[in-house]
């Protein structure tokens, strides 16, 4: 590349035309969009939507997820402008993809949060879009769920994840990242038989009904075994994939707020998440990426890693 030709380049996350293509702008310089995607508002013709979403005032132990999307941005940057590796398909020539910037809400009102999310999802859904959210603790999900589940009926989901955030919560208006999907199991938006998680490391004795694949079971088996049993359990209907960094071993990913020895290494989530192309994807998130915990930003990079494998993943079922 020329320097005429990179005149043409500068600041991509603004000036960027066409939504899909690789970008060559310089790692170190320019906006921190994902993947160097425009930042828009503009959802007519949008595959995919990657949104931030900086909230961790439901954490348990320690808060600092509301960092995450930046930080996943900025290492999204690190990622190879060509194809994604391994998928057979180049998402960023093939897809639309844009960044949605981040939801804004008032960080003092709390309780208006959930509403506030849902309905900046719907927005997305309604334009036919998909969402990607970059979280924030993993209570986002739920919200993010309503309003999947508003368009698609009960979803199936397949959680990766050290923990199965289905602690008993039967009061309503709780805001819980350990209890989020007994809500949405008891809300009726989630079908934990046609549901799946993996990397679970900690005891709950209540499951929900949730088909569980343990760290060490999943260890086991193998990414591609893991994937046959995911793919058995989910095939047919829509699902939502939620991925919870600390399903990463902290070896991997020790930026999060309730990190647990014993988890899945970053070569194996990389295979299970190919090996799971194709499926009914229809959206996903990345959650609980706390940088400050983390001075390799490693665990950052693991987290951009699996949200350019989410939108492989959503394109897959859409191509």
């Amino acid at each position: 590349m020329t320097l005429e030709d990179s005149k043409e380049f500068v600041d991509e996350a603004f000036t960027r035309g066409d939504r899909r293509g690789p970008s060559y702008e310089n790692t170190f310089g320019g906006a921190l969009s994902f993947l160097r995607r425009r930042y828009t508002k503009d959802l007519t013709g949008v595959d995919i939507a990657v949104t931030g979403v900086p909230f961790d005032q439901a954490v348990t132990n320690r808060p600092g997820a509301r960092f995450g999307p930046r930080v996943i941005r900025e290492a999204s940057a690190l990622q190879s402008p060509d194809a994604p590796y391994g998928w057979g398909f180049d998402v960023m020539s093939e897809a639309q993809i844009i960044d949605y910037g981040d939801l804004a809400f008032d960080y003092a009102d709390v309780p208006s949060f959930p509403r506030a999310l849902q309905e900046h999802i719907a927005d997305i859904l309604e334009a036919g879009a998909a969402s990607v959210a970059l979280g924030g603790d993993h209570y986002v999900t739920l919200p993010i769920l309503r309003a999947y589940a508003a368009k698609h009926g009960p979803l199936s989901v397949i959680q990766v994840d050290a923990h199965t955030d289905t602690w008993a919560d039967d009061t309503e208006h709780r805001i819980d990242h350990g209890t989020f999907m007994y809500r949405a199991v008891k809300e009726g938006i989630v079908d934990p038989s046609r549901s799946v998680q993996v990397g679970i490391r900690t005891d709950n004795p209540d499951t929900m009904g949730f088909n569980i694949l343990d760290a060490r079971e999943a260890t086991e088996l193998g990414a591609a075994s893991t994937a046959s049993k995911v793919r058995e359990i989910v095939e047919g209907n829509p699902t939502y994939l939620t991925f919870d960094i600390d399903g990463l071993d902290p070896a991997f990913a020790p930026g999060t707020g309730t990190p647990v020895w014993g988890g899945l290494s970053s070569v194996y989530a990389d295979a299970l998440l190919h090996d799971l192309s194709g499926l009914n994807i229809v959206g996903a998130d990345v959650v609980e990426v706390s940088p400050q915990y983390d001075a390799t930003g490693g665990t950052a990079i693991a987290g951009a890693h699996v949200a350019v494998s989410l939108c492989c993943l959503i394109w897959s079922a859409k191509r």
